[in-house]
Parts: structure tokens; sequence; C-alpha cells
């Protein structure tokens, strides 16, 4: 009808699984559940962190002199427990980061709002993708400039030692351990206090209870009647022991530890291999990372290795094999064959 227009039908506005929000809150979500691990104060995750922190600290470094001992130490504690660590490059040193927001472009970030501890409080600086050396492991396909730290990835087996651990110390706090209970001929009330009083010792308690197996017209108790009942909690039934190692051996793994380095009959040939697994398939893989972030954003090639100084590698087995190599170069030259063609066709690279 003239004048009044014909009204259109309200459009429903909804947002998508992948749009920006969702994208926003999943961030943050995963940012909190990174710094909030559950079994981050157990011992075993303590141990396996200082294990990256000693691994990474004495890393060879090769193009710059800005990755200290202690900066990469920093980048280990953080890489183990958040899964991600940023830094500020600056002209005298990098600056650790204790917070930060970041805007991306194609999936790559662009620009930082970072926040830097101080003792009389954090300030916030805004700055650009190139100043910032943003290192991050274990990233997903839908957020790859998010990190993720092993204790994420391995969220079931975390809870379960935590709980495990918060559990066995509930039990020995509060359960009654090395008390018994003994049956006691009929006396009176005071007499029996004195005694239970007297069988008091370091940690468990003796209670004192009349027999109730007392005949009529005030027999005597039969012996069968007075035996001491231990009310300690077997424990054993429970499988506490089997299933907390089970979740130390799990959690070792996820750090790259083998679950052998913490037995009480471990050898000295399986510590060197506990060694030299963590340092190849676990440290030497994030000191790459380091070095190629470290070269994109220094303008230099930076090389870091921690094989070398951490000795983890088969020093018997080089010496077997410098032999063996030497001794191989040296017949070939009296055969007259080139070393260079020889060592070519077994795939043997610097």
């Amino acid at each position: 009808m003239w004048p009044f227009k014909r009204k259109e039908p309200a459009v429903e506005t909804r947002s998508s699984g992948t749009g920006y929000t969702t994208q926003v809150m999943q961030a943050r979500a995963d940012y909190i559940t990174g710094v909030e691990g559950i079994a981050e104060l157990t011992g075993t995750v303590q141990g396996c962190v200082s294990l990256w922190e000693g691994g990474l600290s004495l890393a060879d470094v090769e193009g710059t002199d800005m990755l200290t001992p202690a900066m990469l130490a920093l980048a280990a504690r953080a890489l183990a427990l958040r899964g991600e660590a940023v830094f500020v490059i600056r002209e005298d040193g990098l600056l650790p980061c204790s917070d930060w927001d970041l805007t991306t472009r194609f999936s790559r970030p662009v620009a930082y709002r970072v926040g830097i501890p101080d003792t009389g409080g954090g300030t916030t600086q805004t700055v650009l993708a190139g100043e910032v050396m943003h290192l991050r492991i274990g990233a997903d396909m839908g957020m790859p400039y998010v990190g993720q730290s092993p204790l994420r990835r391995a969220r079931l087996t975390a809870g379960l030692l935590q709980t495990m651990e918060s559990a066995l110390s509930e039990v020995y706090a509060n359960a009654p351990l090395g008390s018994s209970v003994i049956p006691f001929p009929e006396a009176p009330d005071t007499d029996m206090g004195d005694l239970a009083h007297g069988f008091r010792g370091m940690r468990g308690r003796v209670l004192v209870r009349e027999s109730v197996n007392v005949t009529a017209a005030g027999g005597p108790a039969p012996q069968t009647d007075l035996k001491a009942s231990d009310v300690t909690p077997d424990l054993s039934k429970a499988m506490t022991r089997e299933t907390l190692a089970a979740a130390r051996s799990s959690i070792e793994m996820v750090y790259g530890v083998l679950p052998g380095l913490g037995n009480s009959a471990t050898t000295g040939p399986m510590v060197r291999e506990a060694q030299r697994h963590l340092a190849q398939w676990a440290l030497m893989p994030i000191a790459a990372m380091i070095g190629q972030e470290a070269s994109e954003k220094f303008g230099q090639a930076v090389k870091l290795d921690v094989m070398r100084p951490l000795q983890a590698f088969d020093a018997g087995g080089r010496a077997r094999a410098l032999g063996a190599i030497v001794q191989t170069l040296a017949m070939a030259k009296e055969a007259g064959v080139d070393p260079a063609e020889a060592l070519d066709l077994v795939d043997w690279k610097d």
C-alpha cells in the first residue's frame, strides 16, 4: 500500500565456526589452558623441564651473541610449560615477554602487543612482527601461530598424575598409618586410657577396646579374642604404585625422556641412551626451530647445536667409524678411486 513499503524479512546473522570471534575465543582458551597446567608442579614434570633447560642452555650458538644461555634457559622453560615463548629484539639483547596478543594476516603474525615484566610493574608495548622472535612447538593446523605445551597434548595423563599425587599426599596426611586396635578385658576407662597413651608412638596410635567375647558371670575373656587388628589402609589393592609409574612414564615420553632414565635399576648405557634420545629427538628439533627463527629476524645465519655440548653420541662408535673411514679412504687412494665419488655412492654428506 502506497506510501508504505513492503517490510523486508529480518536477516538473522550468526557467527560461523571458523569466524574471527571463534578463532579469538579458541586462541584465548588455548593460552589459558597452556599456562595453567594441572601437573606443572609435580616432580616428574619439573625434572623434565630441568632437562630441557640444561640441554638448551648448553647449546653451541653460531652467528649471534644474543642467544645467551640465560635466554635459552628461559625459552626452554616457557616452551616446556607453555608451548611458546616471545622475545622482543632490541639492540642490547632480547627482552622476555610475560604476556602477548597478536594479529595475523594469512596465518602469519604481523603485530604484537607484548607485556614486558619489570620490578615496579610491567610495561606494554606494540611492536611489529619483525621486532619479535616468537618460538612455538606443537602448533595446530587451525591456529599455527599458537603453541601447545606437552602437558596440554597429554591432558589425560597429566590429570591422572596430578590426581594420583594429590590422593597419595592426602592418604599419608590423614590415613591412620601404623594404628591398630587391641582387644582388652573389661577394665575401668581410666586404666584403658592410660594404657593406650603408653602405647602411643611417633606416628601411629594404639586404640584399646573392651573385649566382646566375655562369658557370663564375669568369666575370663577367651585368648582367641586378644589379637591386635591393624587399621593401616592397604593401598596395594588400588594399584597406586603401578598407576603412578605408568603416569610418570607417559609424561616423560611426552617430553622426550625415556622412562628408563628414572628406573632404579638403570645402568650407564641406558642413561647415555636416554640422554642421546632427549638431545636428538626432543631438543635438536627445537634448536633448529630457534635457529631458523633467529636467522629470519636477525638477518644473518644462526645455527644451534646441542649434540656436541651434551656429548649425546656414541663416542666409541664414532671412533670405530672414523678408523673405518680412514682405512677405506686409504684403500680407495691405493686403488685409484676418487674418494668423493665413493662417498657419493653411499650418500655420505657433511
